[in-house]
């Protein structure tokens, strides 16, 4: 009887942090979990910064697979170099991983190792020793063909070691809301029913001010004669730099009453929050992939967004959803009125959205990639 393979996941954060890279983790381990089923693999999921208790009965994977270290660094990276070089695949999740994975590679050549490469992380310039080290990665995944564009000029890598595998949809996003939760949560930040809500949600930081918010507030200036009903929701933690910039442009542009600050919003009501809105907008430059865009799709919301970075994978070339230049607000204008003129033309096509997506699709691309590496 062959031995079973032995994958280690390591990963940054799991549950510790709620941006879309731990998405991203979550669903991985549950993708690679489930082919255990399957298949003879044996996989252990270590973190560096979770605890172990927000591992514990999870929907994800097995308790008794996930190792946390609790922001214990040494640690992690001395236990993750020992199980790696007993390992036959490691996958690393982050680019701040390499160093592990370079590690194991200097004391266990056999072993396999592929990086996930998101985006931002991988644009910047890298330092001399960290290109260095991507000699290690027998392959390199990208979650969009923006960010595999950046990677192939990475060295000794190039197109034979790289791949893009798209992000998906959580498979435990809850499928519906009650009616009576949109009426309520529209009442909250005071609006009607006959109003038409515009949605952004992501983090406002005056460090990394690319989402393009700004832009659909010049945007809504000349929409707003045309549709007085026309409010704005822009949703996620801020920085009080940022805040301010905000709302001086929004005082600036005489928009005071169109447009709501929500903070930040906890999961569980993400779905009230889609639900309550007319449509998603979000005209980034420098969107990874934007596991955001296809959750307001799964709940039935347009979306526009930018068409210069991973957002294009997201809204499948267009096929899903309004692609526009970021940097042209006439663009963005044009595209919100479309929507706002006929927004049935607009809802997603659910079914070529699960098909490109959704979870099983996710699994099973997945499999092509670990088979080939």
């Amino acid at each position: 009887m062959t031995k079973p393979k032995k994958v280690l996941f390591l990963t940054l954060y799991v549950f510790g942090a709620t941006g879309g890279i731990e998405k991203v983790c979550r669903v991985a381990a549950k993708a690679l979990f489930e082919r255990t089923l399957d298949e003879r693999m044996k996989v252990k999921l270590m973190s560096m910064h979770d605890s172990q208790e927000q591992g514990d009965s999870n929907r994800y994977f097995p308790t008794e697979s996930f190792f946390a270290f609790n922001k214990k660094k040494l640690s992690f990276i001395a236990q993750a170099v020992r199980e790696g070089r007993r390992s036959d695949l490691v996958i690393l999740s982050h680019i701040n991983l390499l160093l592990v994975g370079w590690l194991i590679k200097k004391i266990s050549p056999k072993t396999k190792i592929i990086l996930f490469a998101h985006g931002i992380e991988v644009w910047i310039e890298q330092s001399r020793r960290r290109k260095m080290m991507f000699g290690c990665c027998d392959h390199i995944c990208s979650v969009s063909h923006f960010t595999a564009r950046v990677v192939e000029e990475f060295p000794r890598i190039g197109k034979s070691r790289s791949s893009v595998l798209n992000n998906c949809l959580d498979p435990f996003l809850p499928q519906k809301t009650r009616g009576i939760q949109k009426e309520q949560l529209r009442k909250f930040y005071g609006f009607s029913d006959t109003d038409q809500v515009m949605f952004t949600l992501t983090r406002l930081s005056s460090r990394e001010r690319y989402k393009g918010y700004d832009k659909v507030l010049e945007a809504m200036v000349n929409l707003k004669s045309k549709y007085p009903n026309l409010m704005y929701l822009v949703a996620g933690s801020y920085d009080e730099k940022e805040k301010k910039f905000l709302d001086d442009q929004i005082a600036r542009l005489g928009l005071t009453n169109n447009v709501k600050f929500a903070g930040f919003i906890p999961d569980e009501t993400l779905i009230d929050h889609f639900s309550m809105a007319d449509l998603y907008v979000m005209p980034s430059m420098k969107e990874g992939f934007g596991i955001v865009f296809i959750e307001a799709m799964f709940y039935g919301l347009p979306v526009i967004a930018g068409n210069r970075d991973g957002s294009v994978d997201a809204l499948k070339n267009g096929d899903l959803g309004l692609l526009v230049d970021p940097l042209d607000v006439h663009a963005i204008e044009r595209a919100i009125e479309k929507v706002l003129t006929n927004r049935e033309a607009h809802i997603p096509n659910r079914s070529l959205l699960m098909e490109s997506f959704g979870f099983d699709a996710y699994k099973r691309k997945f499999k092509l990639l670990l088979d080939s590496v």
